[in-house]
Order: structure tokens, then sequence, then C-alpha cells
């Protein structure tokens, strides 16, 4: 029913206005050509990331958004560090962590937060 659909993340935040200096400006996201009062919509890949303003945001434990980073994943760990973005590290998860990269065999990883604290995640599949 729904495995040839594309699926889009959504994301509760506190302030909209640093969900848009972030997502936009750090994050380097484009917004959708109209943003609706109280929702933003960012093209990403071939789906959307939908932010949306809450009286009362709350983040869970598990990722809100995931990117296919690729092959791109210490790059864009860089970027984001010169951006003052602080990634997370999760030693629990058995991986060799280096400076906010996890690395497990072939696979990398990097976990980082909004202002709102939505769990964000780039891995390189």
């Amino acid at each position: 029913m729904l495995r040839d659909k594309t699926s889009n993340a959504i994301v509760a935040v506190g302030d909209l206005e640093r969900a848009r200096r972030f997502y936009g400006e750090t994050l380097g996201l484009e917004s959708g050509d109209e943003d609706m009062d109280g929702v933003l919509g960012y093209r990403t890949g071939d789906s959307w990331l939908v932010v949306y303003r809450s009286d009362n945001p709350r983040p869970g434990t598990g990722n809100a958004v995931a990117w296919s980073g690729g092959g791109d994943v210490d790059a864009i760990a860089d970027a984001l560090r010169a951006k003052g973005v602080t990634l997370e590290e999760y030693p629990d998860l058995g991986m060799q962590i280096d400076r906010g990269v996890h690395r497990a065999g072939d696979f990398a990883a990097i976990w980082f937060k909004d202002p709102d604290g939505n769990v964000l995640h780039v891995n390189s599949m």
C-alpha cells in the first residue's frame, strides 16, 4: 500500500523564527514556495521536512528526521561543527566515535539536535 510512496518528516517547535534560522541558515535548507501561517516546509532530497509551531513541543528520544548522507557524513559533520552545532555522542551504541562521528565498519552516522531538542540524524546509507 505505501511502499512506493514518499514519506516526509514533521517536527514540532516552540519558536518558528528560531527554527527558520536553524533549518534555513544553519542546515542550508531552502524553504518551499509558500509558508502557511505557523508552518514551514523545506525541500530535502525527494521529500519534504515540515516544521510547525506548537505551544508545547515534546521532542522524543528517537530520530525526528534522518538523512541519507552517503559518503558525505564527515563533510557534513565538519560543516555543522563549523556552524556551532554540537554533535551528540552515544557510546552505548557500541560504535567507534571520533568528534561525534560514529562508525561501525563502512557505516558512519551523526546525531545532533535542533534548538527545540528534536534529534536529527545523518548516516552513510
